[in-house]
């Protein structure tokens, strides 16, 4: 799909603005874009994203970084 940039301005198209929002993060990938919808209150958003988990934050952060040396050892 292509979207139409002018005026240092990026247009998108009605049905991607109603699936998506209108607040985006422009992500500059080297030889791309991503733009990454932005939730009207983050917050809100995170909260929804985590609500099953049970895991506290110390717990989770442990987690990640034993993945992280996890991967790095492999």
């Amino acid at each position: 799909m292509e979207v139409e940039a002018g005026d240092g301005r990026v247009y998108l198209p009605q049905k991607l603005r109603d699936k998506f929002g209108d607040r985006f993060e422009l992500i500059d990938r080297g030889d791309r874009i991503v733009l990454l919808p932005v939730a009207d209150d983050p917050l809100e958003a995170l909260r929804d994203e985590f609500d099953d988990v049970d895991e506290s934050a110390t717990e989770l952060r442990g987690r990640a970084r034993q993945d992280a040396i996890d991967d790095a050892g492999s």
